[in-house]
């Protein structure tokens, strides 16, 4: 009889293992759909918070890492990849604030980006960028987020979903950040 409970208790404990690797097997697969169809768009949000780019590469790893770490706790009440939008904002806003505490003024090494001597920038294309950059960086933050929801060619109503705003407010937003931003890039294109 005790041979029995042994047994039953060991195979109970077999059972629920199994049952325990399955199921992070499947939360894997899971993790790699949800990398997969948003990689590039998480990627495009941290180069707009940092240097690039070795610190939007650190950057996406966090934002991947605490991906990983939430995925137990999403309850599928809104599309995955507005709660990937929202967590790539909430690290990317935090890291921001986090190095506006700090020293301003320190240079990163890491941040500075060694290209070949063959290689030829679209001098033009970069200057453009930069001045996007540079205009979108002088916006509130809560209006960064915004425009770079907005780049990122998202509905009011799913930009609504990340930010917690109105359709309505977020299209007020939109318009007169479009005519700010237009102003300062003309300005700096000059």
């Amino acid at each position: 009889m005790n041979f029995l409970v042994i047994f039953s208790q060991l195979l109970s404990l077999i059972l629920i293992e199994d049952r325990k690797n399955r199921m992070q097997r499947q939360e894997e697969k899971v993790f790699k759909k949800i990398l997969d169809d948003n990689k590039y768009c998480i990627y495009r949000i941290c180069r707009i918070y940092t240097v690039p780019p070795v610190e939007a590469q650190d950057l996406f790893q966090e934002v991947v890492f605490q991906i990983w770490k939430s995925l137990p706790n999403f309850k599928e009440k809104s599309n995955v990849s507005t709660w990937v939008y929202k967590i790539a904002l909430n690290v990317c806003t935090r890291s921001k604030n986090q190095l506006k505490k700090g020293n301003i003024d320190t240079v990163k090494l890491e941040s500075v980006e060694f290209k070949s001597s063959d290689f030829i920038p679209d001098t033009d294309q970069n200057e453009k960028y930069n001045a996007l950059h540079d205009c979108i960086s002088a916006l509130e933050e809560s209006d960064q987020s915004l425009v770079i929801l907005y780049l990122e060619d998202l509905s009011y109503k799913k930009m609504a979903e990340i930010t917690g705003l109105t359709e309505n407010h977020i299209a007020v937003k939109i318009k007169r950040m479009r005519k700010k931003l237009l102003n300062c890039i003309t300005s700096k294109l000059k």
